[in-house]
């Protein structure tokens, strides 16, 4: 199988030191061409002077497989065709029938908003919304969206403005790194759908009451994301964002800038 292996525009001694020095990442190398952080990863391993002898002009191999639109991945193995709609745009790829819907929309699509934090769906950060259900990217197939509608960070502004979750957190300030808003922000959209559904919580009182809206407390907040974690610990005011976009009135803001603007 692996003689099999193609590598558009690499020599045979590139290629065998990319074997011999990268050979975890030649899975991905091959669905997904060399990426500017495999150079960074060779330039770790074996310092500038190897690099000299065996990869020069790698980089501007790289620069001219990852310029413009994906490329067709080559030498895919368990292939799959999937199509599906991703913000708006139909799109139809060629993947593993083992790639998640996170490395799909990452290393294919380029849509590096959903974020690879824990990759074992317990951080929350790969939330995106499938259908208008919200989903962990990093556990979900790519194979497994035909004909679905995704909806990613990327998506959910109208053209310049923001959509309302969005600008709320800015304005209450839900973050601090801001690694894990992306999802974040997708958890809390699908969460206001959830409530206007009527669906129920384990902290919503009472669960009998189906089809009707569920008023959401800070309690129940707290609860419905209780699946996406924020190391910097924004807590508070990822609350207050999602208050303010579910009541009918502003939520104070309770931070200034330091000159006591708001």
């Amino acid at each position: 199988m692996e003689d099999q292996l193609k590598f558009p525009d690499l020599t045979d001694a590139e290629r065998k030191a990319l074997e011999e020095l990268m050979p975890d990442d030649m899975s991905e190398i091959i669905t997904s061409g060399l990426k500017r952080r495999h150079f960074l990863k060779l330039i770790t391993f074996t310092g500038t002077s190897l690099l000299a002898t065996h990869f020069l002009g790698i980089e501007q191999l790289m620069a001219r497989t990852t310029a413009g639109a994906p490329l067709p991945p080559t030498g895919v193995e368990n292939g799959v065709n999937v199509a599906f709609k991703v913000n708006g745009s139909t799109q139809k790829l060629l993947v593993d029938s083992r790639m998640t819907l996170l490395d799909a929309l990452r290393e294919r699509l380029t849509l590096t908003g959903s974020k690879k934090g824990c990759d074992h769906g317990q951080c929350g950060a790969c939330t995106v919304l499938v259908d208008g259900r919200r989903v962990l990217s990093c556990l979900t197939l790519a194979a497994t969206c035909e004909d679905k509608v995704v909806t990613t960070i990327e998506g959910l502004a109208d053209g310049h403005t923001l959509h309302p979750m969005q600008a709320a957190f800015i304005k209450h300030d839900g973050f601090q790194c801001g690694y894990c808003t992306p999802g974040q922000i997708c958890s809390a959209v699908a969460l206001m759908s959830e409530a206007k559904n009527g669906e129920a919580s384990y902290v919503t009182r009472n669960v009998r009451q189906t089809g009707k809206s569920v008023k959401l407390s800070d309690e129940e907040i707290r609860e419905r994301m209780s699946g996406n974690i924020c190391r910097c610990g924004a807590y508070p005011n990822i609350v207050d964002a999602i208050r303010e976009v579910h009541g009918d009135k502003a939520v104070a803001q309770v931070w200034q800038f330091a000159d006591g603007t708001i």
